[in-house]
């Protein structure tokens, strides 16, 4: 397929595939007449990567689970190195939650200070 119909099947756009070719996510065969070129299994790695992105994975993140996919695993979260790409992941959104958690304080208090009769909910609204 060419990359208008891997765009379109992927949901993605043709700059963010040829972006993904420029990272060395995604390698486009060329035809004869130097149009790019991909498979099924091209569609599963860009599939892979949107839904990395989508939880807030980075492109290099990725990396692991593409080469995972490209090692003939049928998932890209079969490989060790993929499984330590989420377990660095965790350990990041566990000291975000800690680090809003810590805001969230020092503003509840500010707000306790500013105004004493008001009441806090719990619901992120006052």
């Amino acid at each position: 397929m060419r990359i208008g119909e891997l765009a379109r099947r992927a949901g993605v756009s043709t700059r963010a595939l040829r972006y993904y070719e420029q990272q060395g996510l995604l390698a486009a065969r060329r035809t004869s007449n130097g149009y790019r070129q991909y498979d099924e299994s091209d569609l599963k790695l860009v599939a892979e990567i949107r839904s990395l992105l989508t939880v807030g994975f980075t492109l290099e993140d990725a990396r692991p689970f593409v080469e995972c996919l490209r090692a003939g695993n049928g998932s890209g979260n079969a490989c060790p190195e993929s499984v330590e790409v989420y377990r660095r992941k965790l350990a990041e959104i566990d000291e975000q939650i800690r680090t809003l958690f810590g805001r969230r304080a020092e503003v509840a208090a500010q707000l306790a200070e500013a105004c004493p009769g008001c009441a806090l909910r719990t619901g992120g609204t006052t």
